[in-house]
């Protein structure tokens, strides 16, 4: 199976939980990438143009990447759902269920060292929802076989100032950690397991 596959099987559940007229937004970048970034949900602009992180935050997540040497065609990007929530509302735990499949597979076949955790919702997903972003951000966890860098989402950057040069420095910090991944990585974070939502 291949990621054309995976957004192919997306775009046949016509929306899913989301219901139908919306564009998928399944994800793109480099099949072979050995960092992944995953948000929360596909917003307006994103929706339009079948692409994630397109918007105005989307806009800022990119340039920040690409000013910390990791262009957006060298990563893979997407989102824990592929369709955008009504009103931009965040996702709800089912809605986030229902696509978790999809974005397994994804991972799977890309086989990412480092996943980036864009916003809280996506972090939930491999830390728990017994964790806070603003005490985790910008520190590694090692997860399973993947090291998971939680990070503010760029949405919540624009809105606060100090939280903006949190998220820069943040890409800063990845930046170091890329360049020295055989360092010792902090143990994850314990929470309890049924409000872990697990990689499959």
């Amino acid at each position: 199976m291949t990621l054309e596959d995976i957004a192919a099987q997306i775009a046949q559940t016509n929306g899913g939980p989301f219901g139908p007229g919306l564009n998928p937004v399944p994800g793109e970048g480099d099949s072979h990438a050995q960092i992944m970034f995953i948000g929360e949900a596909p917003g307006f602009h994103e929706d339009k143009a079948g692409r994630p992180f397109v918007g105005v935050s989307g806009q800022l997540l990119r340039r920040t990447m690409s000013e910390n040497g990791f262009p957006p065609e060298t990563v893979f990007i997407t989102n824990i759902v592929k369709f955008r929530p009504l009103e931009n509302r965040d996702p709800q735990p089912f809605e986030i269920e229902f696509f978790k499949p999809f974005l397994d597979k994804q991972i799977e076949i890309i086989d990412p060292k480092i996943i980036v955790t864009v916003g809280r919702f996506s972090m939930y997903k491999f830390l728990g929802e017994g964790v806070s972003i603003s005490k985790i951000h910008g520190v590694p966890r090692k997860v399973g076989k993947y090291y998971i860098f939680p990070m503010f989402h760029p949405a919540a950057a624009l809105r606060a100032g100090e939280m903006m040069k949190e998220f820069v420095e943040d890409f800063k910090k990845l930046k170091e950690f890329v360049e020295t991944l055989d360092q010792q990585v902090p143990p994850v974070v314990k929470v309890p397991p049924e409000k872990q939502m697990e990689l499959i």
